[in-house]
């Protein structure tokens, strides 16, 4: 009987041991939501936007130190943000025909061969045309790497983990563009120059490109996501007939448009204004832009919260639209009233910050208005993320020649469109049909969780 039972607690014990080793094993990653088989493609990721980030918050000043004008440094993101708009829409179809895996490493080799092509024949010799080609064409190549691997995550995640992989995504995503770049920017140019600086950027892509596709074996991101008998046609335009199908889309994609539409804009104007007219040193806006987007980083997972307890039209409409009708004049004028405080800056810089996280709620609502084409559904926001890139650069250089706006005239403008987005943001409304839709897939055990933002 004793021996019995020593046996018995001898299985008991490495019984045990192997549940401890197995929580031991999962505690690094998947613990903290991290699906282990892509955890390779979340660190690579995070290099690749790092050096992806490293020029936005300085090719601004270097355009205009080298010679060139507001209007070309605004035709320049502009054009570029228009080739980011239409990548960030394809990356999904293309991952669906050929698997995510494939669709980043055209990415990748298309943003190496791309930037060599900017610093050797753009930016190296300032030749303005060809910087225009160049980046404008390196434009469809982030967007494959980033948002093909955003597909991955959304098809090899388990249900019980997509929320929380979509917002390590998000995490990694912002962190490296622009946060850490610019930090990588500050002090890597007082060391070897801005020139220098953006070879460097070169390398932390590739860097992190490698680590994400060879050190990331997941098989499911390796082949054609779709069945076979799914047309082509059916693929790339189902996404795009959602919006005249069901309009609230469209009103959603418009409103994710105007959400960031306000950061690509202030990246292409914000730091000569901060440097050249208010007197930062560069370092003190590269600071600046850091924490902002720290701020960001930080409320996008408050807002998620917030929206749970709340509701996620209330949290997009008034801390995102109304927020952003507040923050944004006060992050021109305070830096204006109080000259030099970086302090009093970096405030109203966090605040701003804030109020851009608080339109993440719409990737849970826009599943909500459409709960028969999620997918679908979630490619417009994917659109909307695109489209900002370029519409808000636009809106600046249209503000500025056309109707002769300055800088403040610009704030104010921008200030009045997110004021729209919190109407728009009211219409969204979640159907009796939708509801019952998603209570009875909620019934049958399906997940609902948003994958985009």
């Amino acid at each position: 009987m004793r021996s019995g039972n020593a046996r018995a607690a001898c299985r008991y014990r490495r019984a045990s041991l192997s549940e401890a080793t197995t929580t031991q094993r999962r505690g690094i990653a998947e613990i903290l939501g991290i699906p282990r088989p892509l955890f390779f493609g979340f660190v690579g990721l995070l290099l690749f936007m790092i050096g992806d980030g490293v020029e936005a918050g300085y090719l601004d000043t270097f355009m205009l130190h080298n010679g060139h004008t507001q209007g070309d440094v605004n035709l320049l993101f502009t054009t570029y943000g228009i080739t980011v708009m239409i990548s960030a829409w394809f990356s999904g179809p293309l991952s669906d025909l050929y698997g995510p895996k494939k669709v980043m490493w055209i990415g990748l080799i298309l943003w190496a061969v791309l930037e060599v092509g900017l610093l050797a024949l753009g930016l190296g010799p300032n030749n303005f045309t060809m910087t225009l080609l160049f980046y404008t064409l390196r434009g469809f190549a982030y967007p494959l790497f980033a948002y093909g691997f955003l597909v991955w995550i959304a098809a090899a995640t388990p249900a019980n983990m997509l929320g929380s992989a979509a917002g390590w995504f998000w995490f990694s995503f912002s962190a490296g563009l622009p946060t850490l770049g610019s930090q990588f920017a500050r002090y890597a140019i007082p060391a070897i120059g801005e020139l220098a600086t953006f070879w460097c950027s070169l390398g932390l892509v590739i860097l992190g490109g490698l680590v994400a596709l060879l050190f990331t074996h997941e098989p499911t991101g390796k082949k054609r996501l779709l069945p076979d008998h799914v047309s082509t046609k059916d693929i790339f335009f189902g996404s795009i007939s959602i919006m005249w199908r069901e309009p609230k889309t469209l009103i959603a994609g418009i409103v994710r448009t105007i959400d960031t539409s306000s950061e690509y804009a202030f990246l292409a104007i914000m730091p000569a204004f901060f440097i050249d007219h208010l007197g930062f040193t560069q370092g003190q806006w590269l600071n600046l832009l850091s924490l902002i987007f720290l701020s960001n980083i930080l409320f996008n997972l408050v807002s998620g919260m917030l929206a749970d307890a709340l509701g996620h039209r209330f949290i997009v409409s008034v801390f995102g639209g109304v927020g952003g009708f507040v923050s944004i004049p006060l992050f021109y004028y305070i830096p204006v009233w109080y000259p030099g405080n970086f302090a009093a800056a970096a405030a109203v810089g966090i605040f701003y910050g804030a109020t851009v996280a608080a339109f993440v709620p719409l990737s849970g609502l826009m599943p909500q208005i459409c709960p028969k084409e999620k997918a679908a559904a979630l490619s417009i926001l994917g659109l909307g993320a695109g489209a900002s890139t370029w519409v808000g650069p636009a809106i600046a250089g249209i503000c500025e020649s056309v109707f002769g706006f300055g800088m403040e005239g610009i704030i104010w403008a921008f200030a009045l469109i997110y004021l729209a987005a919190a109407g728009m943001t009211v219409t969204l409304r979640i159907s009796d049909e939708a509801r019952r839709y998603t209570q009875e897939a909620l019934a049958r055990g399906e997940s609902i969780t948003a994958v985009g933002h």
